[in-house]
């Protein structure tokens, strides 16, 4: 499919959502008006990264203070089976990420609500859950629909153990639509992990919201912020404290809301 064939199917595929009208302006707004975005400042947020980042292991033993175990070593058998999933899945989506540093941050604040922003086949959601349903803790989820992919919504998730689903809360909208929907229902956190709207606009509008819904205590984790400024600026504008995770040549932002 060629750009502009990509273009006029995605517009016509939102026509037909009305429920989607509202990402769909943004996105044109975005498009036409704020292009660069996505990779403002990263060349700084890079090296930034780069000066300071420590691996799972090190943060989940050094600052987490817990035996650090590889979450497919502590759940080998939903894992297996989580791979297999994802392996008949016709639908191509985002990969796993730092799954033992997501599970651990759950842990290490006794989760009983967290909330992520991003969910493709479930890889995150399956980590942050594997702790959560021994706590009988809820996961609130939001997800923009693949709107080019047909059937994709029966792929959401789809790593996600069967008995861990009565545990998860999922919202399929963009995150202006989904998380005011979510904060109905839950008011505070004790973890929210983000990955979503990769621009820099799209992260410092969700940061601040998310940050104030964080309890005391509780632990903020971004995707991906080598990709641009925002996760940097964030931390620097508000004093906070991060530590910085690499994993499979990406970095990881986590901050713990003192």
């Amino acid at each position: 499919m060629n750009k502009i064939s990509e273009i006029g199917s995605t517009f016509f595929a939102y026509l037909r959502r009305p429920d989607l009208y509202p990402e769909l302006r943004r996105k044109i707004w975005k498009n036409i008006f704020n292009r660069s975005s996505g990779l403002r400042g990263k060349e700084d947020a890079e090296k930034w990264c780069a000066s300071q980042a420590i691996s799972e292991e090190e943060f989940i033993e050094n600052i987490l203070k817990i035996t650090f175990v590889p979450f497919e070593k502590l759940f080998p058998q939903e894992f297996e089976m989580a791979l297999q999933a994802q392996a008949k899945s016709p639908v191509k989506m985002g990969g796993a990420g730092a799954l033992s540093v997501i599970y651990y941050i759950n842990e290490f604040t006794d989760s009983k609500e967290s909330i992520e922003t991003g969910v493709a086949y479930g890889w995150s959601s399956f980590a942050a859950l594997a702790s959560l349903v021994s706590r009988n803790g809820t996961l609130y989820s939001s997800d923009m629909p693949y709107i080019l992919q047909n059937n994709s919504s029966d792929f959401v998730g789809c790593v996600i153990p069967e008995d861990y689903r009565h545990n998860w809360d999922l919202f399929r909208y963009a995150d202006k639509e989904s998380l005011p929907k979510i904060f109905a229902k839950a008011d505070a956190f004790d973890v929210v992990h983000y990955d979503s709207d990769k621009t820099y606009d799209g992260r410092m509008w969700a940061y601040d919201l998310l940050w104030n819904k964080l309890r005391n205590r509780g632990v903020f984790m971004s995707d991906d912020v080598g990709d641009n400024a925002a996760f940097k600026d964030f931390c620097e504008k508000n004093s906070h404290q991060p530590y910085i995770i690499k994993f499979d040549g990406k970095y990881a932002g986590v901050i713990i809301k003192e």
